[in-house]
């Protein structure tokens, strides 16, 4: 997937738009490049296996049980992708099929970076490639972390975001890189410090907020859905980092196969666990304050 998308970062051909994703955000034409190219190579090298994507969503082999589902974001950063920028991904996780699988049910993730080439690869209780170089960072004031932007109204993300940009302002600093699967895997190579995504909790928990998302969103709540942050959260979570919703609690219960607001995943994820519990402290504070 790298080889193919690579050779087209940076083109203005990509920026035209083919339509929507089933989560609402726009489909670029190199996100559709790449999921044909995908849908293609599946389908001739493992047929047997269901896979689940951005634009695609649920694909399961015709007449038979699939043991296994990739979850798929062939571009994940396309923004940056279409800019040509460092910052963008192919991130592919796999997850027994029984049921209906959680995020606790994935048990290899892989993340390589399209323009450099670099992987991250892991397997639940297994060991991880490269190996971590977590921060000891425990100061929010001194933290070099990251969040997403697109698709969220600023005035909300920024009222929740606030103490932790403004007290990392000079001591530290605060990125909006494009890419999930990208930020969170600086935390692994010691680039950064923490992730801090509070998106859905801030749509269901304050009032007139899910119409504000849909507004910035052009009708769609664009947010993170499972297949954003799979391969990067078991990646973080076996090389010891702490990986947690917005309300601190684990990830694992969260349902896999999805990208509707109901599938959507709030992310807080640092190096340490000082460095955790004082983002959510914060995260807690920015939320009062809004309900107010």
């Amino acid at each position: 997937m790298r080889a193919e998308v690579a050779p087209r970062l940076g083109l203005h051909a990509g920026r035209a738009h083919e339509g929507r994703a089933g989560g609402g955000d726009v489909t670029f034409a190199i996100d559709e490049h790449a999921e044909r190219f995908m849908e293609q190579f599946l389908a001739e090298r493992a047929p047997e296996v269901a896979f689940y994507s951005e634009d695609r969503g649920m694909v399961a082999p015709s007449g038979q049980s699939a043991e296994w589902v990739l979850l798929v974001d062939p571009v994940d950063g396309t923004r940056p992708a279409l800019a040509g920028l460092e910052s963008c991904c192919v991130a592919v996780a796999a997850a027994h099929l029984d049921n209906e699988p959680t995020m606790a049910d994935v048990e290899v993730g892989c993340v390589v970076e399209i323009k450099s080439g670099a992987e991250f690869f892991c397997e639940r209780g297994g060991q991880i490639q490269p190996a971590a170089h977590l921060s000891a960072t425990t100061e929010v004031e001194r933290m070099f972390w990251t969040y997403g932007l697109r698709g969220r109204p600023t005035r909300l993300l920024m009222g929740v975001l606030e103490e932790l940009v403004d007290a990392s302002s000079v001591g530290g600093a605060s990125f909006d890189l494009g890419s999930a699967a990208f930020d969170m895997t600086r935390i692994g190579t010691g680039q950064l410090d923490a992730y801090v995504e509070p998106g859905p909790r801030i749509v269901e928990e304050v009032p007139g907020a899910r119409e504000e998302f849909e507004r910035v969103g052009g009708g769609g709540i664009l947010n993170n859905s499972p297949y954003d942050i799979a391969a990067a959260a078991l990646y973080l979570q076996e090389a010891g980092a702490i990986v947690t919703d917005a309300h601190g609690v684990s990830l694992d219960e969260r349902p896999l196969l999805g990208s509707t607001p109901e599938y959507q995943c709030s992310c807080i994820a640092a190096a340490n666990t000082e460095l955790h519990t004082a983002i959510c402290r914060s995260v807690e504070d920015g939320l009062a304050k809004l309900l107010l």
